[in-house]
């Protein structure tokens, strides 16, 4: 069984995305192939069979049309059985029109991926579902964003492998506005390693840099659930959630959150999550690693301190 997985990159950088699909790809059980529209790269070091890039002037920048061509022709030579991607906003312009080209649909936003079938979450994350496949492949698929973890990747030295294309450029019949929304944004916290997160526990804006000097002792990027960015009290780019960014770091730390299931689906792929609340039957502590009861407005000063401390030590 062959897997081939779309790792995505723009101006050069690889989209953190591409190496959580990867993972998610590497648990099949198959012969893992990447493919990327650019440089080898970064991808040159990861664990995988080959690697092939398509390179051509019309792929110089982005359009559904030209990704689709190219992609099709590729994979219609190699036949994986699986087309794994990484569930960004370009794949998710690109990639039904993709699966389209096979009569088959796009699984997207998957939370599990097996050789026999993939989870899904539905209604924001309340209900899981399982879905099977028809015996022949190819079968496409994307990657929840913080559903496998990137970062664990061991090295590898796959075989770079050019692949030619032959793209009419009459067929690109529209191109993409640029920058796509996440590299718009002031503020991308899918990049960041350290999340403190804020909640209606915090009452009033006047008390947001009570945990902003908390993310500062940590060199970490203040983040907040839905009701404090739509009360202005922070930037929407700072939200997390459903309706806000999905984001994955090394500490999350959930202050004053209650853990809404809209808010659980943007942060639960995070490695380490720290719930600081007094009410101690609050949904996120069923998925924090570890857990405060207690007041924020004595706790997080007291842990602020306690990290400041161990800075000037």
């Amino acid at each position: 069984m062959s897997v081939l997985v779309f790792l995505e990159q723009n101006d050069g950088k690889f989209h953190r995305m591409s190496w959580e699909a990867l993972a998610a790809a590497s648990e099949l059980g198959g012969s893992v192939y990447g493919v990327t529209i650019g440089d080898a790269g970064e991808a040159a070091s990861k664990p995988m069979a080959s690697l092939h890039t398509i390179q051509d002037p019309l792929l110089a920048d982005y359009s559904a049309d030209g990704f689709t061509a190219a992609l099709e022709q590729l994979i219609r030579a190699k036949n994986p059985r699986f087309v794994v991607f990484p569930h960004t906003y370009q794949v998710r312009d690109f990639a039904p029109k993709l699966a389209t080209r096979f009569g088959r649909p796009l699984l997207s936003d998957v939370v599990k991926l097996r050789a026999d079938g993939v989870v899904r979450q539905l209604f924001q994350g309340k209900l899981n579902a399982e879905f099977s496949f028809p015996a022949d492949g190819p079968i496409f698929v994307s990657v929840q964003a913080g559903s496998y973890r990137g970062d664990g990747l061991a090295a590898g030295e796959p075989a770079v492998e050019p692949f030619a294309v032959n793209i009419d450029a009459s067929t690109i019949r529209a191109k993409s506005e640029v920058p796509f929304r996440e590299s718009a944004r002031a503020v991308d916290l899918t990049a960041a390693d350290i999340i403190v997160s804020v909640g209606r526990g915090i009452k009033e804006q006047e008390n947001i840099p009570i945990v902003e000097e908390l993310a500062a002792a940590l060199g970490g990027e203040i983040a907040a659930s839905r009701p404090i960015c739509d009360n202005g009290w922070l930037p929407m780019e700072r939200q997390v959630g459903s309706s806000g960014q999905t984001v994955a770091p090394k500490v999350y730390i959930a202050v004053g959150i209650s853990g809404a299931i809209q808010h659980q689906v943007g942060m639960k792929g995070s490695k380490a999550i720290v719930a600081i609340n007094k009410d101690a039957d609050a949904p996120i502590f069923e998925i924090a690693d570890y857990g405060i009861v207690g007041d924020l407005f004595e706790v997080v000063p007291a842990l602020t301190e306690a990290v400041k401390k161990l800075r000037r030590a």
